[in-house]
Parts: structure tokens; C-alpha cells; sequence
């Protein structure tokens, strides 16, 4: 077991540091059990190549686009609204587990759980080039959301005067 304490998670940790850290979960189904995670990259061509159908069959059948920090992902559908299990949850088990979604891999109750989920928003949801993702993402921030190193407003936007004018509806594009 690799020890997680001295680990620092960042905006630019590699991908291969943070499916390092996240190898470490129990596999106890918690979180696929209320919840799911979001898709990136090739999610969507692995997960329809590994169940035989088209990707246009798997995003009608069983994923739900999703609008965060003005940024739309796929999911897969929960069994019951709002929140529960992952379609794709059978028998406490992931069904899809060889081409789970990136999300999935690493979101996880481990002691950097938090941390892997921030690292996650920054680098798949929020867009610093784009003024109203940034204005969401201060709305996340100012309500308690996790910030790691390289997710503060003035690391996204380094400009301080372009930030103000983002944070003021001035730059609206």
C-alpha cells in the first residue's frame, strides 16, 4: 500500500501520478452506488466498442450530458432521480470495469478523494479561457468548494485585470 499522506495533487499533476493515487479504492461500490462519473476523451468510443453498440446508442440509451462551470460531459444514467446507482453497477460490480470512464478510475473515498475530485474539475470542467466557466468555477470556490494548488482564480486567470473584468460581466466572451 502506497502512503497518500505526503502526496500533493495539483492543477498540473500528471495523469499518471493521479491514476497512481486513485489505484488505491476499496471497491466497495459507494460511489457508484449514488452517483456516477463524468465521461472525457475516448470514454465514449471505449465504453460503445466494449458493449457492441453505436456511440450514438450509448449516449440515447444510457448517458445524460451534463452542464458544469458552462462545460457539457457525458455520464452514465442513474437507476433513480436525482441521485442513485450507476446503470452500469450490477451485482455491486462495475459491468463496464475494463473501460470504466476516467472519472470513475479515479474518483474514489480514498484520503485524497477530494483532492482527485479537484483535480478533476479543473482539468476537464473548468475552462479558464472562458469567461463564464470562470465565473462559475468563483461561485463553486466561494461556497466551499475544494481548491488545490493551480485552482485559485488568479492562477486560472493570471491577468488581474482580465480576471476583474471577468468577474464584473465586462469580458463576456
Amino acid at each position: 500500500m502506497v502512503d497518500l499522506s505526503s502526496t500533493n495533487i495539483s492543477k498540473r499533476t500528471s495523469l499518471d501520478k493521479i491514476l497512481k493515487i486513485a489505484f488505491q479504492c476499496a471497491k466497495c461500490g459507494n460511489c457508484c452506488a449514488y452517483s456516477t462519473g463524468f465521461l472525457v476523451g475516448d470514454d465514449v468510443k471505449n465504453i460503445a466498442k466494449f458493449l457492441k453498440i453505436s456511440e450514438e446508442e450509448l449516449k440515447t440509451r444510457y448517458l445524460d450530458e451534463i452542464e458544469q462551470f458552462n462545460t457539457k460531459l457525458f455520464r452514465p444514467k442513474t437507476t433513480k432521480k436525482p441521485f442513485g446507482p450507476c446503470i452500469f453497477l450490477k451485482n455491486n460490480e462495475c459491468s463496464i470495469q475494463k473501460v470504466k470512464p476516467l472519472h470513475c478510475r479515479i474518483g474514489n473515498c480514498n484520503e485524497k478523494g477530494q483532492e482527485l475530485s479537484a483535480w478533476f474539475t479543473l482539468n476537464y470542467w473548468v475552462n479558464a479561457k472562458d469567461p463564464e466557466s470562470v465565473r462559475q468555477y468563483k461561485i463553486y470556490i466561494d461556497s466551499g468548494g475544494k481548491v488545490i494548488p493551480g485552482g485559485k482564480l488568479e492562477e486560472l486567470v493570471p491577468d488581474k485585470n482580465r480576471l476583474k473584468q471577468i468577474l464584473e460581466f465586462k469580458v463576456l466572451r
